[in-house]
């Protein structure tokens, strides 16, 4: 029996995750070569034990740098588009340097990015993290982090407020005669996918809708398009959609099956990227204002970063407006 050591080692999460040290050591420097699974099951044992890859034994700099990381889960989502831009607007007009960095929607990629990152800049705005938040919190704890489009206790958030902008939606559905509306969910550990059903679920009495889920859905037009067949079975006359790129994608497969939108199905989207205006039919959408929330995330990490006063909610909630376009219609 290996005695365990005030800290852990990889061969203390072997024998404890059951694999070999060779597979513990790929996990963390090469993940490409373990499975998923493997990967997250070793990811677990490590956080559990209190492991931490490839520690910085070298302290910051006591000066600021003048660089903030911006960390969102896909740069090719054109939803992060307008926070980027806001972000790196507010960011350049106070002369600060941005650094983009993207975790291909793993939570793995994640913290070791940000491990790597923490020590050469002055914070962080960590956009749709899909990090535990005990995770979140105990890198708040080495650098000033502000979170966008999720909350977590303890931390400064901006968030959309989601029961506004489902409650938009669900109102427009039942005011055209609709009595059934699928919700297509998003990323498993999305904070935001939870709220939004959370608030379909919620609201769906008041406006005397049943209400159905489907997923989860990788956020993309080809994750839309693959899960038309599940929809088409549901049986319900509307959609709503975790995402824009989901809705569109849904867009094409009703349209490849024979389907027209509106007439034979209403379907509605989050996030009015851009393009969302441009498919066919246009979409209607949950636009929240992404470049006024990510201007408002580098606001705030500014002020952790000076250690200035600043809002006293540790959660700023925005409202979305729906922009009704022409993929809703009356209920046929």
């Amino acid at each position: 029996m290996r005695h365990r050591t005030s800290s852990p080692t990889i061969y203390d999460i072997a024998q404890e995750a059951g694999v070999a040290p060779s597979t513990v050591s790929r996990a963390f420097s090469r993940p490409g070569r373990v499975s998923a699974a493997t990967s997250a099951h070793i990811h677990e044992v490590a956080e559990r034990l209190g492991y931490r890859t490839a520690p910085r034994t070298v302290a910051p700099a006591k000066g600021r740098t003048g660089t903030l990381a911006l960390v969102v889960p896909d740069v090719t989502n054109p939803g992060f588009f307008a926070t980027i831009r806001g972000v790196e607007a507010a960011a350049a007009e106070a002369g600060y340097l941005v650094l983009l960095a993207e975790t291909q929607e793993s939570a793995m990629l994640e913290r070791k990015l940000l491990d790597r990152l923490i020590p050469d800049v002055d914070g962080v705005v960590l956009v749709s993290s899909r990090l535990p938040d005990r995770a979140v919190r105990t890198i708040a704890s080495q650098c000033p982090i502000v979170v966008l489009n999720r909350i977590v206790a303890g931390m400064r958030c901006i968030v959309p407020d989601t029961a506004v902008g489902v409650r938009g939606a669900l109102r427009h559905l039942a005011g055209l005669g609709h009595r059934s509306v699928t919700y297509i969910a998003g990323p498993e550990a999305s904070w935001v996918d939870g709220m939004r059903w959370r608030s379909v679920q919620d609201l769906s009495a008041e406006f005397g809708l049943k209400v159905s889920r489907l997923g989860p859905c990788p956020p993309t037009m080809s994750g839309g398009r693959d899960i038309t067949t599940a929809v088409l079975r549901q049986s319900s006359s509307a959609v709503l959609a975790y995402s824009d790129l989901i809705a569109i994608g849904l867009l094409r497969g009703l349209r490849g099956r024979g389907m027209r939108v509106p007439h034979d199905m209403s379907v509605i989207g989050f996030d009015n990227v851009v393009g969302s205006d441009f498919c066919s039919p246009p979409l209607t959408t949950v636009a929240a204002p992404l470049r006024t929330m990510g201007a408002a995330a580098f606001r705030e990490l500014r002020h952790l970063v000076r250690s200035e006063s600043a809002d006293s909610r540790s959660v700023v909630s925005v409202p979305p407006q729906l922009v009704v376009r022409e993929s809703t219609g009356p209920c046929g």
